[in-house]
């Protein structure tokens, strides 16, 4: 008799942990569930808004724009006074006029950048044009500019400065790279 009763109370222990069990896991899904709800209904209110704001975008003051970004970046003020410009490579060089550092900007990422360098012809453009980005020193500091580092309007902001600094247009590129030379 006492036996039996093991068995049903064990048996009844086990259903009822088997019931449960079931009973979470609809939970958990309902909740997964919601939580998909609501990061679509998230990125799809980020694009709306984008979208509206795209139309309204505007860049007054390029340098002082790019300034701002690369102090953000750095995490110190900086000032930027535009050097040279390079339209082979979309880049332009700049000084720091606060501190002692040699800036170049382009669209162009360090995967493409080697790529020039080791090319074909790299070392007869590198001596006819005098282009930085084709000699860069190994102590060079890289930072890559996106909407994630540089703030939600940086793929809205950055075109329409790009072109105002060097009357190029950039198609398709939604990252800046800075090549911070000590």
């Amino acid at each position: 008799m006492e036996i039996i009763l093991a068995i049903v109370v064990a048996s009844a222990v086990i259903f009822f942990g088997a019931l449960i069990s079931m009973g979470n896991e609809r939970q958990r899904k309902a909740i997964d569930g919601l939580r998909e709800q609501l990061v679509l209904w998230a990125v799809q209110d980020l694009k709306i808004k984008h979208e509206h704001l795209a139309q309204t975008v505007q860049v007054h003051d390029p340098l002082h724009w790019l300034s701002q970004v690369s102090g953000r970046m750095l995490g110190q003020e900086v000032s930027l006074q535009i050097l040279e410009a390079f339209q082979e490579t979309q880049s332009i060089v700049c000084a720091d006029t606060t501190g002692d550092h040699k800036i170049i900007f382009t669209t162009l990422s360090p995967i493409e950048i080697k790529k020039l360098a080791f090319g074909r012809q790299a070392k007869l453009s590198n001596f006819a044009t005098g282009n930085p980005l084709l000699s860069l020193p190994k102590r060079v500091v890289i930072h890559e500019f996106s909407i994630l580092s540089c703030g939600f309007l940086f793929d809205l902001e950055f075109p329409l400065a790009w072109i105002k600094l060097t009357g190029w247009s950039v198609e398709k590129r939604e990252r800046l790279w800075m090549y911070l030379i000590p």
